[in-house]
C-alpha cells in the first residue's frame, strides 16, 4: 500500500529553470531514500510557495522523511512547513490513472 506526502512552505526563490538547476542536486539525492517511489515538485512564483507530492511504500518511510526534510528546510530558514500524509486508495485510483505503482 503507497502512501502520499504533501508538503508546501513559503520561499522567496528560486523558480523555474533557475530552480531546476539549483536543485538538481537535491532531486538526485531524494531518489535515494528508503521506500520513496516518485515526487511531483510543485510550486507558484506569484504566491512565493513551493513543495511537492511524494510517492512512498509504507507511511513509515514517508513519515521518516517528512521529519528530515522539515529539518533540513528549517536550517535553511524555511518554516513552517505544512504537510500531510495520505493513504493511496488504489481501487479508486487505478481507475483514474493515478501513478501508484
Amino acid at each position: 500500500m503507497a502512501y502520499v506526502l504533501q508538503v508546501d512552505f513559503d520561499m522567496e526563490g528560486p523558480f523555474g529553470e533557475e530552480m531546476a538547476e539549483s536543485f538538481e542536486g537535491l532531486a538526485q539525492s531524494i531518489n535515494e531514500e528508503d521506500g520513496f517511489i516518485w515526487k511531483i515538485w510543485t510550486e507558484d512564483e506569484e504566491t512565493k510557495q513551493a513543495g511537492g507530492i511524494y510517492l512512498f511504500d509504507t507511511k513509515a518511510h514517508a513519515k521518516k522523511y517528512l521529519d528530515m526534510h522539515t529539518a533540513r528546510l528549517k536550517e535553511f530558514g524555511i518554516e513552517p512547513v505544512r504537510a500531510k500524509i495520505f493513504q493511496v486508495n488504489d481501487a479508486l485510483t487505478n481507475i483514474n490513472h493515478g501513478p501508484v505503482k
